[in-house]
């Protein structure tokens, strides 16, 4: 027999019968983070570009017994926004929990950006967040306690080397967050914020190959180490638990103490 004690901590840590939309999810963060929401039970709708990148890591998902699903879509455009809503409106009446993870980089010095260069990065890191934010509230506030959790970086909290267009998306994905956790705070829909630090992901992995770059990046991390997705996931899936029922419009750092260090 379970005890009432052990109910409600079972109760507390786990996304059975909530169901998550993820974006870029087919590879790095994205991947992990859909990885640990499916382990803790959700049904997770998996989003990426490329339909057979996705298609393969979905299959893996399934073959574990996990409750994964497809849809391709772009979510920097305005079509491929509206054509993946509706695909979500296929699959459930209401949402439980939106990670908005799906972003880019170009790295460049400021005034060598094309327009195009600025326009891409913010529609695929800004635009995409806003929007999907937007179009999925109806099912959000459905669910009746929701959660959206936005995947910035440390580099929307300070400089970095990493480009000012980034940066700008990254530090509006805060505030945005911000003020969508007070706006949406009656419609029980609570809205965080992860900043990750360097992460061993695909789009870390030119700089870092930098072995100069690379010890210069560990010597400001007190932990000296690079992060793994997974330890980013964890903070995701947290936020998303109902453990975390009363955490809303707060940025959670994940960066081995980077943001933090002095001198």
């Amino acid at each position: 027999m379970t005890s009432p004690n052990a109910a409600l901590l079972t109760n507390r840590w786990n996304l059975a019968g909530r169901t998550a939309l993820v974006t870029g999810a087919s590879k790095g963060i994205g991947a992990a983070i859909a990885t640990e929401l499916l382990q803790f039970g959700a049904t997770v709708l998996a989003v990426a570009r490329q339909p057979e990148t996705l298609e393969a890591q979905v299959a893996e998902w399934r073959g574990q017994g996990l409750d994964a699903h497809a849809l391709a879509a772009d979510v920097s455009s305005a079509a491929g926004r509206a054509a993946l809503l509706g695909a979500v409106r296929q699959h459930t009446p209401t949402l439980d929990i939106l990670v908005n993870n799906v972003g880019t980089n170009i790295r460049k010095k400021t005034v060598a950006y094309s327009s195009e260069e600025y326009q891409h990065i913010m529609a695929t890191n800004l635009e995409s967040t806003f929007e999907l934010c937007r179009g999925a509230y109806p099912l959000l506030q459905a669910a009746s306690g929701s959660s959206i959790v936005n995947i910035s970086s440390v580099s929307g909290l300070l400089h970095l080397r990493t480009g000012a267009i980034y940066g700008m998306t990254k530090a509006a994905m805060i505030q945005l967050t911000r003020n969508l956790a007070v706006e949406w705070a009656a419609d029980k829909i609570r809205v965080n914020v992860v900043a990750p630090w360097y992460i061993q992901t695909p789009l870390a992995a030119g700089v870092l190959s930098n072995e100069d770059y690379r010890n210069e990046v560990l010597s400001r991390t007190p932990m000296q180490r690079i992060g793994e997705p997974e330890e980013v996931a964890a903070a995701v899936a947290f936020l998303c638990l109902p453990a975390a029922s009363y955490i809303t419009g707060q940025c959670l750092s994940v960066d081995g103490g980077f943001t933090i260090n002095g001198f």
